[in-house]
C-alpha cells in the first residue's frame, strides 16, 4: 500500500528533528539552525520519497538522501538572497540581513558540506549512482545562478535563454530529487529518464509560477515582497514576454523603468504592472505554464506503474501548479 504524503513528510521531518545543529562555534550554526527551522514545503525530499515509493523502493533507503537534498537546496536559498539582496524569505529576515553576509556565506558553504553526512548514511549499493547524480545537478544548480546573474548585466536576453536558466537554476534539482528515488526503488533507466523529465518540467512551470507570484501574489500569503522582481530589474519570463509583445511604446516604457535603479518602488511596482495588464501577460504565463505542465503529465503516464501509484505524483503536481505561494 503506497504510503500517503504526510507520512512521507513525517519520516523527513524526524530526521530533521534529531539534527538540532547546536555545534560550535554557535555563530556558525546559529544561522544553519535558523533556516532549517524556517520549515517551508519540503517539496524536493518529499519528492524522493514518492519517486522511490512509486517503484516499489525501501523509503528508509531514500530518507537519508531526500534530507541531503533539503539541506542543500537551503543552502542555495542562503546564497541565493544574498546575490539577490533578498530581505525577505518565507516571511521572515533572511540570513544575511538578519546576521551579514560572511556569515550567510560560511553557514552556506558549511549546509552544503552537511548535505553530504546525509547522502554517506544511503544504502552502499546505492551510494555511487546517487552521488553522480547529486554531483552533477550542483553544478548545474550553480551554472544557472551564473547565467541568472549573468542576465543582470546582459542587454539581450531571449525567452530561451531564460527558460534554459531557471531549468539549470531550479528544475534540475527537482529533476535529481525524483531521479535519485527512482534510483534506490530500482527503477529501470527507462523509467528514472521518464521521471527525472517528468520533475524537470514541473520544475520548470513551477518557477513560472513563481514569476507570476512575485507580481500579482498577496505579500502575506507569498511569504516575501511583491513585486521584489520588478524592483531589482530581474529579466523574468513575464518581462521578456512583454518586451515581445509590446508595440514601441510599451517597450520603451518597460526598458526605462528596468534601467532604474533608484527609484520610488510602489510607483515603479505599478507601472510595470500596468503595461504588463495591458498586455495580458499574466493569461500569456499562465498558457506557457500549462505547457510544461502538460508535458510533465505526459512523462509520467508512460511510466508502467498501476495508476493508482501514480496519482499521489499528480495530485502533488497539482498542487504545485495552484499554490499561492
Amino acid at each position: 500500500m503506497n504510503k500517503t504524503k504526510e507520512e512521507l513528510l513525517k519520516k523527513i521531518t524526524d530526521v530533521l528533528s534529531q539534527e538540532q545543529f547546536d555545534y560550535f562555534p554557535k555563530e556558525l550554526y546559529e544561522p544553519i539552525k535558523y533556516t532549517m527551522s524556517l520549515g517551508g514545503k519540503r517539496i524536493r525530499p518529499l519528492m524522493t520519497l514518492l519517486s522511490c515509493d512509486m517503484f516499489g523502493g525501501q523509503i528508509e533507503d531514500a530518507v537519508y538522501p531526500a534530507v541531503g537534498l533539503e539541506i542543500f537546496h537551503n543552502f542555495t536559498l542562503i546564497h541565493d538572497d544574498i546575490l539577490d539582496n533578498a530581505s525577505l524569505r518565507r516571511g521572515v529576515a533572511t540570513v544575511f540581513k538578519k546576521w551579514d553576509i560572511n556569515r550567510a556565506i560560511l553557514s552556506g558553504d558549511t549546509m552544503f558540506a552537511l548535505s553530504y553526512d546525509y547522502f554517506f548514511k544511503t544504502k552502499e549499493s546505492f551510494i555511487l549512482p546517487v552521488l553522480q547524480i547529486f554531483n552533477k545537478t550542483a553544478i548545474e544548480v550553480c551554472q544557472g545562478q551564473q547565467y541568472d546573474m549573468n542576465f543582470e548585466t546582459q542587454k539581450e536576453v531571449s525567452i530561451d535563454d531564460y527558460l534554459e536558466m531557471i531549468r539549470l537554476k531550479t528544475a534540475v534539482l527537482l529533476g535529481a530529487c525524483v531521479k535519485i528515488g527512482a534510483v534506490i526503488g530500482k527503477a529501470s533507466d527507462e523509467e528514472a529518464t521518464l521521471i527525472y523529465n517528468f520533475a524537470e518540467n514541473l520544475g520548470i512551470a513551477f518557477q513560472l509560477k513563481d514569476d507570476i507570484l512575485d507580481v500579482y501574489s498577496d505579500q502575506d500569503v507569498f511569504g516575501k515582497k511583491t513585486g521584489g522582481d520588478i524592483v531589482t530589474n530581474k529579466k523574468t519570463y513575464l518581462y521578456l514576454k512583454a518586451l515581445e509583445l509590446s508595440d514601441n511604446k510599451q517597450k520603451e516604457a518597460l526598458e526605462y523603468w528596468f534601467g532604474l535603479t533608484d527609484t520610488d518602488a510602489d510607483v515603479k511596482i505599478n507601472s510595470v504592472k500596468g503595461i504588463y495588464n495591458g498586455l495580458s501577460i499574466k493569461q500569456v504565463t499562465e498558457s506557457e505554464i500549462n505547457k510544461y505542465y502538460q508535458k510533465a503529465l505526459n512523462n509520467i503516464d508512460y511510466i508502467k506503474v498501476d495508476n493508482v501509484k501514480k496519482d499521489i505524483f499528480l495530485e502533488f503536481a497539482h498542487n504545485l501548479m495552484n499554490r499561492e505561494k
